[in-house]
């Protein structure tokens, strides 16, 4: 049993870490910025695997009543809240400072327990609490890459968190289970999302994304989908294996390797240029053009004067093999 529990732990842990840096990649790097597209992709394919993996046995999705499921229609709104405004800030935010003002939604779920259902909440859970608020209220003045519209969606994100936990605390016991919730999530979304991407101006707005047919947008888009359910089921199988300490500490522990690891990465991604490479296999970025029409330039001029020092470094700019 032990071992039963550390495997679905490490593989929290593993689903997190890939399914923050996969996000993270397509949001930021790719610059794929329509979330009501993204968003409905990903509940897509959840919704899709869970439904397959109910008709395969798998999971178990109870039927349940009309009553509940419009009783639950609200936390689904909220959902819809918390992946559209998480997805505006992962975009613009790094890891570290998203996950940072995501724990802060702990604040609004501990008060409201505290001050409206006068619930008895340890001193620890509280200090616990403070400390998270202090950390998400100094973060504005220690960024140095500030972006006021990351925090904006950020905080709308923290808001619509903490008003879904209260409400699936607030649920009658055994009306939904966790997996029962998800399903209704995911078919609400996929709905709602379908619905705003006209709206928005994202249906229209894709058309001129740069990396739309290329190779790297597809499979990270997949993997996406596929690491948001497995993350969703990993969860569920977390809750359901573990006390609520337990559970709470894995989720701890899973958040450190994501923020580190993605620090790294970027750096690397900064250092190779990892677009101006992916734009070689298609038609280049503005900026990128403008590159070389600017090294065609100078070495127009270089020729002229015959300074041959500079004509070859200029020729390979020019030519795209830099």
């Amino acid at each position: 049993m032990c071992m039963r529990r550390g495997l679905v732990g490490l593989s929290f842990c593993t689903c997190y870490l890939a399914f923050y840096l996969t996000n993270k990649y397509v949001l930021s790097v790719l610059k794929f910025t329509y979330p009501t597209l993204f968003q409905g992709w990903q509940t897509l394919i959840g919704g899709l695997l869970l439904h397959v993996s109910w008709k395969l046995g798998w999971v178990e999705i109870n039927h349940s009543s009309r009553s509940n499921v419009l009783t639950w229609l609200p936390a689904s709104v909220l959902f819809v809240g918390i992946i559209y405004a998480g997805s505006r800030a992962l975009s613009r935010l790094a890891i570290p400072v998203f996950l940072t003002l995501h724990n802060a939604a702990e604040v609004i779920i501990c008060g409201h327990q505290k001050c409206f259902r006068k619930e008895k909440t340890s001193p620890a859970r509280i200090c616990s609490a403070l400390f998270l608020l202090a950390a998400a209220g100094c973060l504005p003045f220690n960024d140095a890459q500030f972006d006021p519209d990351g925090y904006f969606w950020a905080v709308i994100h923290l808001f619509c968190m903490g008003a879904y936990k209260i409400l699936q605390k607030s649920q009658k016991p055994n009306a939904l289970s966790d997996i029962d919730q998800q399903y209704l999530n995911y078919i609400f979304s996929v709905v709602l999302l379908a619905f705003a991407s006209h709206p928005t101006g994202d249906l229209l707005s894709v058309l001129d994304f740069p990396f739309l047919y290329f190779y790297r947008f597809h499979g990270s888009c997949c993997a996406s989908g596929f690491l948001g359910f497995f993350l969703m089921f990993s969860t569920a199988k977390l809750k359901s294996l573990m006390a609520p300490g337990q559970c709470a500490a894995w989720i701890f522990f899973a958040k450190p390797p994501a923020q580190w690891t993605w620090r790294g990465l970027a750096g690397v991604l900064r250092a190779e240029g990892c677009l101006k490479m992916t734009a070689g296999e298609g038609e280049p970025p503005a900026a990128y053009q403008r590159g070389q029409a600017q090294a065609a330039e100078v070495l127009a001029t270089c020729v002229r004067k015959k300074n041959t020092r500079m004509v070859r470094p200029l020729l390979l700019i020019a030519s795209g093999t830099f």
